[in-house]
């Protein structure tokens, strides 16, 4: 059904919202106090046409924006943009009953990105390689993209043409790209095993003109042509393949730094779901530490760092799943601060454990802020007072937003 219709706020997703009969109308790439014309159906539109534009539309940066379902929010000027990401974080603190401040969004720049999980798919006139559409796993063959580093998007074409000799008929795979010091490290998943002499020797040729600096395909480590080396905090790490780091260096230094001067006084600090070291390692230039994570590869990469680097103050390496295993009240009271960074779905047992607890410090980091709404109110009625929250825009033109969240006894 085609009706006209006036924009009266931005969702949580960046959608224009309209309030219908039925429920809220999700219109997107629309904005507030516009005036649209869209096709209507079962609460969501399709703009036809933008009869009166809001003043804070901009045009988009790259060709693929509307297809492409990595952004949702490149027709919106700066200046509201942030202030709409700061109210998402406000808005879902206040869900669980908290009016807290919330400080200004550290904003992120354009072709900062050095970490990208593609998507690729065969197909008979070539290979589809980019992010998937909106709405659909459908692939929108990437051509260029103003979030990426420039060394990612160059390397697209011989991406593809390595992915060519991968991929089988209607054969999809996923694909890491992280841009690093020594060079592109490359992880394609979801493919077979290349065993074929023939095989190899093309994966070889494409290789040398790739130049990637560590090329992993099906869990096996193909070559490694330089250390694929990052920095936390000056500390020289090499992550695993496929392994998680933030996704924007200027982003992962203010987040480091938030945590550190969060920290500055602890002699003792857990670093609970840690990674590959992102904070464990600067924070073991002053602090001993005990980083805490699932993924033996991850840990293996900070013990690693640790040998090479002298003059840090101890760490010890835990493996341990937290979803499932928390460590106990009794065990946080041995250290002066904890720092915690869960993937999504958030950290809700170990944050009723850290209630419990008699820590001085809790730093906790999140890329969702409704479950650190959730955790934060967990440590509120245990008795923590919540000292700030800085937001930091690590995920440019997209509804995520990374935040900080420091917390006191």
């Amino acid at each position: 059904m085609t009706r006209e219709l006036v924009i009266e706020t931005l969702g949580s997703r960046g959608d224009g919202v309209v309030r219908g009969e039925q429920g809220p109308i999700h219109i997107p790439f629309a904005l507030p106090g516009e005036r649209v014309r869209a096709n209507v159906k079962d609460g969501r539109g399709d703009i036809l046409e933008i009869l009166e534009p809001s003043e804070e539309r901009r045009e988009a940066l790259c060709r693929h924006y509307g297809t492409c379902g990595g952004c949702s929010l490149q027709h919106l000027k700066s200046p509201a943009y942030l202030a709409w990401k700061r109210e998402q974080v406000r808005g879902a603190f206040l869900s669980r009953g908290l009016d807290v401040p919330v400080e200004p969004v550290s904003p992120a720049r354009t072709g900062t990105r050095r970490r990208a999980v593609l998507a690729a798919r065969r197909t008979r006139t070539g290979v589809l390689l980019g992010f998937s559409r909106r709405l659909s796993h459908e692939i929108v063959d990437m051509r260029e993209c103003p979030l990426l580093r420039g060394r990612i998007v160059d390397a697209l074409p011989d991406l593809r043409e390595m992915l060519g000799a991968l991929l089988t008929r209607k054969g999809r795979a996923r694909v890491t790209v992280l841009d690093t010091g020594g060079g592109l490290d490359v992880c394609i998943e979801d493919v077979p095993e290349v065993r074929d002499p023939d095989a190899l020797m093309a994966l070889a040729a494409l290789c040398e003109r790739l130049d990637p600096a560590r090329l992993t395909i099906a869990g096996e480590v193909l070559a490694i042509r330089r250390p694929p080396v990052l920095e936390f905090g000056g500390i020289p790490v090499v992550p695993p393949p496929c392994g998680f780091v933030q996704a924007c260096a200027e982003a992962e230094k203010l987040l480091v730094g938030h945590v550190l001067k969060a920290c500055r006084d602890a002699p003792r600090v857990a670093d609970l779901f840690c990674g590959s070291g992102t904070f464990a390692l600067p924070l073991a230039l002053r602090s001993e530490v005990l980083a805490v994570e699932m993924e033996e590869d991850a840990l293996g990469a900070i013990e690693n760092a640790v040998r090479r680097m002298p003059g840090l103050k101890p760490v010890e390496t835990l493996c341990c799943d937290l979803f499932r295993e928390p460590l106990a009240a009794e065990e946080l009271n041995a250290f002066d601060a904890v720092v915690f960074d869960p993937p999504k779905a958030g950290a809700r047992a170990q944050a009723m454990e850290l209630a419990c607890s008699a820590v001085p410090q809790v730093i906790a980091v999140s890329c969702n802020p409704a479950t650190l709404a959730r955790d934060i109110r967990i440590l509120m009625d245990g008795g923590y007072a919540l000292s700030h929250i800085s937001p930091v825009d690590q995920f440019l033109f997209s509804e995520h937003i990374e935040v900080v969240a420091v917390l006191e006894r």
